[in-house]
């Protein structure tokens, strides 16, 4: 995507900002935090997700929170680069690309303990299908074109697999998120996908899928991937402050529950940006970074 296309579709979706009231108290003093996130599932699951975290940050900050979605991944890391938001959830590609981007000026801040060992499913109902190998000669779906789970890690497993998408496959296609690869491959769009476990997983216990029906054939080996990342000038004080507020979520408190519930996650931890390294790699070795 050019840069003149990015800021039509950053422009677009800045218009459908959401703010998350809090109590009077909140935000008197300090500015807003401003956030985020890749458009990885639906938007009225995302905004399901964001909402009590949103006022749960607010509440530790002692500020008034926007949530900001945004149409697509590119449009996620334009809007960090460029200090449009303060905070985003990125998957490890997009942390990749939003720190290359800017120089460097992309700091990681936590990750779900998920993270640090994610993987990612290839999903089909063709009984022909049981291994990578299977998909020559088939058709297959990702997910966004930027997304570490659902294009750039099951990219490079069928790679170092023999398999190469664009030249052994019939056709590929990009669904844009994960719970839309899933939708493909359950309606017979495509022979098979490659989409998030935590996803997956969900869709499944949600009974919004059936496994006896779509079934995985393949799970990748692990890779780092989902986490919270700023804008380097962001204070440190601030910074340290959002780590502390996402560290202390604990399931044994109810807001705790409901929140790394929602997230998908047992808790949050602090994160690196020499933990996204093998992301760099893979994106480099792929053609997707240049």
């Amino acid at each position: 995507m050019h840069d003149t296309s990015r800021r039509r579709v950053l422009l677009g979706a800045l218009t459908s900002t959401a703010a998350f009231a809090l109590p009077a108290w909140v935000g008197a003093q300090g500015t807003p935090l401003r956030v985020t996130a890749i458009p990885d599932e639906s938007p009225t699951e995302l905004a399901r997700k964001a909402a009590p975290l949103m006022r749960y940050l607010g509440e530790r900050l002692g500020t008034k929170v926007e949530f900001t979605p945004v149409t697509d991944y590119a449009a996620a890391v334009e809007a960090l680069v460029n200090g449009q938001v303060d905070l985003a959830w990125f998957g490890g590609f997009t942390f990749v690309q939003a720190n290359h981007r800017s120089g460097g000026k992309v700091l990681p801040l936590v990750q779900r303990e998920e993270d640090e060992k994610f993987r990612s499913v290839f999903i089909t109902t063709d009984p022909a299908i049981r291994s990578l190998a299977d998909l020559k000669g088939k058709t297959l779906s990702f997910g966004s074109p930027s997304s570490t789970s659902g294009h750039l890690m099951p990219r490079s497993f069928m790679l170092a697999a023999g398999v190469d998408p664009d030249r052994d496959l019939r056709r590929v296609a990009y669904s844009g998120a994960h719970d839309a690869t899933a939708a493909a491959v359950a309606s017979g769009k495509v022979d098979a996908g490659a989409l998030n476990i935590s996803v997956w997983d969900k869709l499944v216990s949600d009974g919004k899928v059936d496994p006896a029906k779509v079934r995985v054939f393949y799970t990748t080996p692990p890779y780092y991937d989902y986490n919270w990342s700023v804008n380097a000038a962001m204070p440190a004080e601030r910074r340290q402050k959002l780590v502390q507020a996402f560290t202390d979520l604990s399931p044994e408190t109810p807001h705790g529950k409901e929140i790394l519930g929602l997230q998908r996650a047992s808790r949050f931890i602090p994160t690196r940006a020499e933990n996204y390294r093998g992301i760099e790699a893979a994106a480099r070795s792929a053609g997707l970074l240049k």
